[in-house]
């Protein structure tokens, strides 16, 4: 073969080479794209599978900080005694045992909630600790009472952890 029968033999085969990468490429990108719309598609649908479920989380949570709130937490759980101790204790134990039965539902909230939820909750039980130990109080219905006084000044700690399930929740939607 001489070089002339090559370069015809190149010629001749150049366009059958450019065609077969040109399909190549476009076939690539047809996978690819169809990969993309699936994967597309599953996330949808589970979002739209896991969506109740993740409101059904945020709606528990933003009734455990209703119910620590502490204007509604006084009202709902009375001392048993005079002692301003058992009823801090009584206090505290309420905000746990709440905590505790929804425990689970940081599973369907994010991270930055969960904390902010934690937050709000460990600064509600040293609300009820710094008023505890103010010399004024002296009996269950006075810790009550500073409490109270105490929540005029301020807004409380549930606040912040409803007005952040809000934010989070609108997102969703």
């Amino acid at each position: 073969m001489d070089i002339d029968q090559i370069t015809d033999v190149l010629i001749n085969l150049l366009p059958a080479v450019l065609v077969a990468a040109i399909a190549i490429f476009f076939f690539k990108q047809f996978v690819d794209n169809e990969q993309r719309r699936r994967r597309f598609l599953i996330q949808k649908d589970l979002k739209k599978e896991s969506l109740p479920v993740r409101l059904q989380a945020y709606e528990r949570m933003t009734l455990f900080l209703e119910r620590i709130s502490p204007t509604k937490l006084l009202t709902r759980v009375n001392p048993t005694s005079s002692n301003k101790e058992d009823y801090e204790a009584l206090l505290i134990a309420n905000i746990e045992q709440e905590f505790d039965h929804n425990l689970s539902q940081q599973i369907y909230v994010t991270d930055e909630c969960w904390s902010v939820i934690t937050a709000s909750k460990n600064a509600t039980i040293q609300l009820i600790r710094k008023a505890n130990m103010q010399e004024k109080t002296d009996s269950a219905d006075k810790l009550r009472e500073v409490i109270l006084t105490d929540l005029m000044d301020k807004q409380a700690p549930s606040n912040t952890g409803l007005s952040y399930i809000r934010q989070e929740v609108s997102q969703l939607l």
